[in-house]
């Protein structure tokens, strides 16, 4: 299974550049066997970016994951904090292998009927194979999608 994974485009940019190694999410998939993430970078850029790897996810309190991730967090603290205000538990996507498209997918070109996911939704392993033409960031750090939606997943940070 991949994921489709809406991302604001201040956060996605720096996911592509190498400097945000964690994507941070309130509430998390429930299937495991999740290979690539493809990055969505929401309005105001409408588009698919780029593809990643997932090298496991942290599963701790807020205050834990800010401890173990902020050095690579590509967030500041107090937005860190405000996006998990009232959070018990948090989840940090821990990001490997970067895959930027030298040519960003739109998607409502593509795929008939598209709709942004609210945060993620599972997408086929075959999801846009015939356009993946990217170049990786060779930052290779250390870090599966059927049209199931999470429309009441939080939205990313």
């Amino acid at each position: 299974m991949n994921i489709l994974l809406s991302v604001k485009p201040k956060y996605a940019n720096e996911i592509i550049s190498g400097r945000k190694k964690y994507e941070f999410r309130k509430l998390i998939f429930k299937r495991e066997n999740i290979e690539k993430v493809y990055i969505y970078s929401s309005s105001p850029v409408k588009k698919i970016i780029g593809i990643v790897d997932i090298d496991g996810i942290i599963t701790a309190s807020p205050q834990s994951l800010w401890e173990q991730c902020h050095e690579y967090a590509g967030i500041s603290e107090s937005d860190f904090f405000s996006y998990f205000k009232n959070s018990d538990i948090g989840y940090a996507i821990k990001i490997a292998d970067v895959h930027e498209f030298s040519i960003p997918i739109d998607p409502y070109d593509m795929i008939e009927g598209f709709r942004p996911p609210q945060s993620f939704y599972y997408v086929p392993m075959d999801f846009l194979q015939p356009n993946w033409n990217y170049q990786s960031t060779e930052t290779n750090y250390s870090h599966g999608i059927l049209a199931e939606s999470s429309e009441s997943l939080s939205k990313s940070i």
